[in-house]
């Protein structure tokens, strides 16, 4: 019995462990993910300052009579002002990603912290039920010596009675035949 709970105990570590390696596979790599998500959108928002550093100097930009602003200045004013719009609406979608890989991995925490959960308590379980039946078993196993006890009793009255019957018919017979 003891030898059934060790190796069923040893074979619930083993599955605990290779779900673990696995676990923390893939939260390595959606970590990985995660990481190359941010480097990505930190360098649209270091695009977009170049970007906007641009649009200040082509505000400042007068090449018109008197220091006034071209129509030319005006419209690469409004060519880089659009492409600072652009970059902020790729820079959502990319944030909008992002933030759906952090739900993701939070997500995934969760489910993988109830496995654990319901995997431990599945243990607990079982060990109390191999407790029960560990303690089930020893008291079968007394109650067999009670019984083993009591036949033997039984046995060595029964001899004892038909050895003293014996003793008792031979003394009768020498009597007799005195």
């Amino acid at each position: 019995m003891m030898k059934k709970f060790l190796l069923l105990s040893l074979v619930c570590f083993l599955i605990t462990d290779v779900l673990h390696a696995q676990t923390n596979a893939q939260v390595s790599a959606d970590s990985i993910a995660y990481q190359l998500q941010r480097k990505k959108i930190n360098s649209m928002l270091d695009t977009r300052k170049l970007r906007f550093g641009q649009y200040e100097q082509s505000l400042n930009d007068h090449t018109g009579i008197f220091g006034l602003q071209t129509k030319n200045d005006i419209r690469r004013s409004n060519d880089i002002l659009m492409d600072i719009v652009k970059t902020d609406d790729k820079i959502y979608k990319e944030l909008k990603i992002l933030l759906e890989y952090r739900a993701f991995q939070q997500r995934q925490i969760q489910s993988h912290t109830k496995e654990a959960e319901s995997i431990n308590l599945g243990y607990m379980s079982v060990i109390n039920k191999l407790r029960h039946q560990n303690e089930l078993l020893k008291a079968e196993a007394q109650k067999a010596t009670e019984q083993n006890q009591s036949t033997r009793r039984i046995f060595i009255w029964v001899i004892v009675f038909m050895f003293a019957s014996i003793l008792f018919l031979i003394s009768r017979k020498s009597k007799v035949k005195v």
